[in-house]
């Protein structure tokens, strides 16, 4: 009786995987709740990962609270200034969503590209104050409105009116954004030296 070579070799792999030295090689897996992490070389757990809430820092959340507050109040003040008589175009909601998708872009570009590192700027103002100054929630009951008083064209413009000004803004802050990037570097370029910033960009 012949035996084939390739299956005494699987016969002889599966043999060896099924010892002790299989279960040696066997993944570990710990827990997020557990006390400890993952062993490290030494075999000494490593320390316990903090949880995300305590890895926040408190100014950041100070920061965001704080622009929401501002935020949230001046599209409110806003509001009242210049309200929308019934059954007419939101005006005010939709100049307010459009210069905050302005903002938000030029915003990021002179975070990201421009000033250095910042711990406030971001939270403060991106997600902060233009997170609750910008508005979906009115946008869409504005447009409730209109359909529920039978004004079909106009909720339909504020829809995709909205969409692409929003759109056409954002392009607008972002072409800006890079402008003043290029002339910063030419700037740079030419003295020698960034231009310092203050210490609410650091």
């Amino acid at each position: 009786m012949r035996t084939d070579p390739c299956s005494v070799r699987r016969l002889l792999m599966r043999a060896n995987e099924s010892g002790p030295e299989r279960e040696s090689r066997e993944p570990t897996y710990i827990s997020d709740a557990e006390p400890g992490g993952e062993p490290e070389p030494g075999g000494d757990p490593a320390p316990a990962r903090e949880p995300f809430r305590s890895r926040l820092r408190k100014g950041v959340l100070a920061a965001v609270a704080l622009g929401g507050v501002l935020g949230g109040s001046a599209r409110y003040v806003l509001g009242l200034m210049f309200p929308t008589p019934r059954g007419t175009f939101p005006l005010t909601t939709f100049a307010i969503n459009v210069s905050g998708a302005f903002l938000l872009a030029l915003l990021l570009v002179y975070v990201l590209e421009i000033w250095p590192p910042t711990q406030y700027v971001r939270p403060f103002a991106g997600v902060g104050f233009l997170g609750a100054f910008t508005t979906f929630s009115t946008w869409m009951v504005d447009t409730d409105h209109l359909l529920g008083h039978g004004h079909y064209a106009v909720a339909a413009f504020n829809v995709f009116g909205s969409l692409f000004a929003g759109l056409a803004a954002t392009v607008l802050g972002l072409a800006i954004g890079r402008m003043a990037l290029a002339r910063r570097v030419r700037l740079t370029t030419r003295h020698g030296r960034a231009r310092r910033y203050g210490w609410w960009v650091r």
